[in-house]
């Protein structure tokens, strides 16, 4: 996880609204495609540059549309330092990301995170208008040639490709110009071994075709230590590659080819906080390891690891028919994932509690979405399209315990008999497999009515066909090459009495949104939204367990507004969602099981209603102030779990009521030969809970970020030095804390809870 940046004067405005930040400054950048919606104006000097989004299916400024969005784009992302996806959760208020339970990102506090495979993500991360629904999988590893990140706040799932309850990261990468040779390349180095490398190049080939290819390589040594290996902990390392091919033999016939591959390795492990026996701290502390709130050592004998790559492909054919727009979006993804957390916190020939815990996954998916998109500013607009989206996926598990048994006896005698949780009482083999195959088959549409140049009203529809399923079976892997041994194991579980499932659901969700121009500069909106993610087909501990789709109604009203001479732009927004069967996963005991289990199910009810501000404020030519601020109160309206365990009134993991960000940005020759490039920001969010009922044990205090850059530039040369800084007063926190079945308290940390220093140069040409 990470930060971000931007320059001094930031208490000018601290108190202010604060929500999102780099958006307003960087809106287009020169790759921007050329926007189609005639209220897009051009910025002159001084002016803050105008915004374009397609949160509506077609090119349209921000301040035009009737939805909360935060734009955040590629330059600001590049001047933010951050190297990953997940990082924005820190740039952009009301954005979270959960690293628990399989990893996901919450909107406005509300998310799901679950190791179900037929679970959908409430946040549906859209990268090039391709859905990236794979588990574990966010589609993009790293940042390199973004053009533009947009987060929509609340339901979106009428217009875009999977029914997302909660919001949609819409990433935008730079497309290929025709008839241009340029490009990039850059270097940084810091604290840790801290490290990115990036290049960019457009080719022109011909008057018709062009080709833009992009790579990046970056990692950073870790800040814990395998104590009793000797090694560093927490480190990762990332690569991957872009190319884009561009066929426009016409004005009104383009075509866009893109294939990619991306990869990305870490050895973070879950550290121990508290709550070990005696027996194991005392063995921790005899090896180095120091459990608390800030330990990120670890003494196990086995390195924990994540090794995970996705590769595709995907074609975008756009025609202009008469005055409307055809477009299609074909692609093919595939994913592969390898997953190894040992926890035995300690040598494991002196104890082991979990030294086998080995998953993969592998998928498989194909989408097609067809768009037809009348232009805009007539009496009526109109777009209606269907989509397809079929992923399968195959997993293995291999979870082999002692549950406290040391892997070598004191005589020196290899243990051979293991508990196994991937196994059925009854069967021979001690490892699952579950193949998921889920798909989606859905048709859309909008309709908006200008009554007036001013007053407006648009109804937003969306049916949805889901058909998910599941099914367990288990096969026997040789445990000499992992154990050393020639092992038997005894099953925890009894065999499931169905090993497959099957759910379905269709679903029609709605949008109605009204706004109303109170000026050319001025515009109030209220929208009323629905929402739907399907159910699933669940196996836990064995037991076939499927849950109940999710649905969701929102309010929102806001204003959108830009003053002085488009100088300053504020907007604001009122929410309030309330959920119906949210899908939330728990830890549980399930009857025949020696061990705790993460289940997932539905709970009644659920709320989260709030605020969001956003600001720019663009001084003078040099400096510009940019913030934001998100207040969200997410909680269980009804959740009975058991009849002696009740979670209603309690908020939602990983949920901050606040989060802010303010940030400036100085841009300006200082000398005849010199230019200067400043960047300071601010990022803080309020205490969050990572256990359901909020024990005490589990709350993570509020806490802030500064980070920064600083360059300087030869006036008129396309070359760029300078110093970045994350973290700047070196503030430490965790991402996650969780009780780990009976063996300890752990935390999940992050190399952005430590300071970090260095020196970048980029060039261009």
């Amino acid at each position: 996880m990470i930060c971000h940046s931007r320059l001094r004067r930031t208490l000018l405005l601290g108190a202010a609204i604060t929500a999102s930040p780099f958006a307003q400054l960087y809106a287009q950048t020169a790759a921007t495609p050329p926007a189609q919606a005639s209220d897009i104006a051009p910025a002159t000097d001084g002016q803050l540059q105008t915004i374009v989004v397609t949160a509506q299916r077609r090119s349209e400024s921000l301040q035009a549309v009737p939805v909360s969005i935060t734009s955040v784009s590629g330059k600001a992302l590049e001047n933010s330092n951050f190297q990953s996806l997940t990082d924005l959760q820190y740039v952009v208020p009301g954005v979270q990301f959960d690293p628990t339970n399989g990893a996901a990102f919450q909107i406005r506090g509300v998310g799901s995170t679950s190791f179900d495979y037929s679970n959908e993500k409430s946040v549906s991360v859209v990268v090039d208008d391709v859905a990236m629904d794979a588990p574990r999988d966010l589609g993009v590893i790293g940042l390199a040639d973004t053009q533009q990140v947009d987060v929509l706040m609340g339901p979106q799932g009428t217009l875009f490709g999977k029914n997302a309850t909660s919001g949609v990261i819409a990433v935008t990468t730079a497309k290929p110009v025709l008839g241009q040779w340029s490009g990039t390349s850059s270097a940084s180095y810091g604290e840790r071994n801290d490290h990115t490398v990036s290049a960019v190049v457009n080719m022109p080939i011909g008057d018709t075709l062009a080709l833009r290819v992009s790579g990046f390589d970056q990692g950073q040594d870790g800040y814990g230590r395998y104590t009793s290996l000797d090694q560093s902990l927490g480190a990762f390392k990332e690569y991957g590659g872009r190319a884009k091919l561009l066929f426009q033999p016409s004005d009104s016939l383009q075509f866009v080819y893109t294939g990619d591959y991306e990869h990305h390795w870490d050895n973070f492990i879950r550290t121990s906080v508290s709550g070990a026996s005696p027996a194991v701290t005392a063995l921790e502390l005899t090896n180095g390891v120091t459990p608390g709130p800030r330990n990120e050592d670890d003494a196990d004998t086995r390195i924990g690891r994540t090794r995970n790559a996705s590769w595709g492909q995907s074609l975008r054919a756009q025609a202009q028919i008469g005055r409307d727009t055809l477009t299609s979006i074909t692609a093919y993804r595939q994913t592969s994932y390898l997953g190894d957390a040992p926890a035995d916190l300690v040598p494991t020939n002196e104890y082991a509690f979990f030294p086998y815990n080995e998953g993969t996954i592998h998928t498989r998916k194909f989408s097609e979405e067809l768009r037809w998109a009348s232009p805009t500013g007539g009496f009526v607009e109109y777009l209606a399209g269907v989509f397809y989206n079929r992923l399968k996926l195959d997993s293995t598990q291999l979870q082999w315990a002692t549950l406290g048994t040391p892997l070598v006896s004191s005589t020196g005698v290899p243990l051979t008999s293991f508990f196994t949780l991937t196994g059925a009482i009854g069967n021979p083999g001690n490892t699952d497999r579950f193949r998921t195959d889920n798909s989606t088959t859905a048709g859309f549409g909008q309709l908006k009515f200008n009554f007036t140049r001013k007053l407006s009203l648009a109804f937003s529809g969306r049916y949805t066909h889901d058909d998910n399923s599941q099914t367990l079976s288990y096969f026997w892997t040789n445990p000499l090459p992992i154990t050393g041994v020639d092992a038997t194991f005894k099953p925890t579980s009894a065999a499931p009495f169905l090993p497959s499932g099957r759910v379905e659901g269709h679903n029609f969700s709605y949008r109605i949104a009204g706004q109303y121009k109170i000026s050319t500069d001025a515009m109030l909106y209220a929208t009323y939204s629905t929402g739907y993610k399907p159910g699933g087909a669940a196996f836990v501990s064995n037991v076939y367990s499927p849950y109940r789709p999710e649905t969701v109604k929102s309010i929102e009203a806001g204003i959108k507004t830009e003053l002085f001479d488009r100088r300053v732009r504020l907007n604001f927004d009122l929410f309030r969602e309330k959920f119906t069967d949210f899908q939330t996963s728990l830890v549980t005991y399930v009857p025949g099981n020696i061990l705790p289990q993460t289940t997932i199910g539905n709970a009644g009810g659920l709320k989260s209603q709030g605020a969001e501000a956003t600001f720019a404020w663009r001084l003078d030519t040099a400096l510009t102030l940019n913030g934001g601020l998100t207040y969200a109160d997410a909680h269980f309206t009804d959740y009975v779990f058991s009849p002696t365990i009740n979670y209603t009134g309690t908020p939602l993991t990983n949920a901050p009521k606040w989060q802010g960000t303010i940030s400036a940005v100085y841009d300006h020759d200082i000398t005849g030969a010199l230019h200067l490039r400043a960047n300071v920001d601010y990022a803080y969010r309020s205490k969050v809970w990572t256990f359901i009922g909020d024990p005490a044990s589990s709350k993570i205090p509020g806490y802030g970020l500064i980070n920064g850059r600083v360059s300087l530039s030869p006036t008129g040369r396309d070359f760029e030095f300078g110093v970045y800084f994350r973290n700047l007063l070196n503030k430490y926190y965790s991402t996650a804390i969780q009780q780990y079945s009976t063996l300890s308290l752990i935390h999940y940390t992050t190399l952005d809870a430590h300071r970090t220093v260095g020196a970048f140069v980029k060039v261009g040409f």
